[in-house]
């Protein structure tokens, strides 16, 4: 698959001497929405992680678009230049900031002049629904709302690929089969490269056309 747009190659992560990934491969094509299932503790987080950046493989390698991002035990390029947007299982939104301030800090970062940064935060809330609840603070929304800013969040950069880790785990059946519709066809729409990280096999059915199993810290189903 030597058009695939993600690369994550024989990819070993070790913590004291165990490894948490185990030369693990898989592919992912450009726009393509991909689901890594499998039970709590197999090494799926920690994919994720390694490919944000936010952890060092020690063996492997990993490409995003092309361009080598880690490789040889280091990391080549650092997080915040690899264009990820990504949703942590607890959301991590900043609790001193309302929801469009979440969205603003991201952008201000990144050096976005405040003009152009009203614009995409009104776009990016109204995309998600959430423009009703702009001004609120993340205690003062429900699991749902806060879900929603933490997606806005994370597309709010423009990411060349979104990397979610059980972002709906934490909320009820019925709520969470009506956000995973609206973010499948979200990601159908924004055509963004999505990795998707559950233990359920209905989620990962709802949201992505291809479905990787991961098992004892190792890929062993595509």
């Amino acid at each position: 698959m030597n058009e695939a747009f993600l690369r994550f190659v024989a990819v070993t992560k070790r913590y004291g001497g165990r490894a948490i990934v185990d030369h693990a491969s898989l592919f992912v094509a450009e726009g393509e929405a991909v689901a890594l299932l499998g039970p709590s503790g197999c090494g799926k987080t920690t994919t994720l992680r390694l490919i944000a950046g936010l952890e060092k493989p020690d063996d492997g390698e990993i490409r995003i678009g092309g361009e080598c991002v880690a490789a040889g035990g280091r990391n080549l390029v650092p997080p915040h230049k690899r264009g990820i947007g990504f949703v942590f299982q607890d959301l991590a939104l900043w609790p001193h900031l309302t929801a469009e301030g979440n969205l603003d800090f991201v952008l201000a970062s990144a050096g976005m002049k405040r003009r152009e940064r009203r614009g995409r935060v009104a776009d990016t809330l109204r995309m998600m629904r959430a423009e009703g609840f702009a001004r609120r603070y993340p205690s003062q929304l429900s699991g749902g709302e806060q879900q929603r800013v933490a997606v806005a969040r994370a597309l709010i950069a423009r990411p060349r690929l979104l990397l979610l880790d059980e972002p709906m785990s934490n909320l009820d059946t019925s709520l969470r089969g009506q956000l995973l519709e609206e973010l499948r066809l979200l990601q159908n729409h924004l055509s963004v490269t999505t990795v998707y990280v559950t233990h359920d096999r209905a989620e990962a059915d709802t949201l992505a056309a291809r479905v990787i199993r991961m098992e004892a810290n190792r890929i062993v189903c595509d």
